[in-house]
């Protein structure tokens, strides 16, 4: 099974990274005694941060922007608080490579270091 899937599609499994976040937003923070006074709100936050493929063609990296091109996605990644996989509504971050290969017309046959972040888009599926 796939580290990630996005709209259905399986991503190939990253190379380097991939790092779990779960952020907690409050209301407030600490008062002039310096003690917590906030309160949190709504649900936590998720991101899949830092996912990297050390090398891709170009074709399966086209294939994985386009599938962004939609920019928020159903995304199913790991749950690591209930150590299960969830789905979730994301949105891309930046989306960076390093052409390496190219063919005689210019274009990139193959990329190295490509990466890219997932953030939450606030709904759970």
């Amino acid at each position: 099974m796939a580290v990630i899937t996005i709209n259905g599609r399986e991503f190939p499994s990253p190379d380097i990274g991939g790092n779990l976040v779960v952020a907690t937003n409050v209301s407030e923070g600490k008062n002039a005694l310096g003690e917590f006074i906030g309160q949190r709100v709504g649900r936590d936050q998720h991101k899949f941060e830092n996912l990297q493929w050390k090398f891709l063609d170009a074709a399966t990296w086209a294939t994985m922007l386009q599938e962004l091109d939609k920019f928020v996605v159903t995304a199913r990644i790991p749950d690591m608080a209930h150590n299960r996989m969830m789905t979730i509504r994301m949105y891309p971050g930046n989306r960076t490579a390093t052409p390496i290969e190219f063919d005689k017309d210019g274009l990139p046959t193959r990329y190295m270091d490509c990466k890219v972040n997932f953030v939450d888009a606030g709904v759970i599926e």
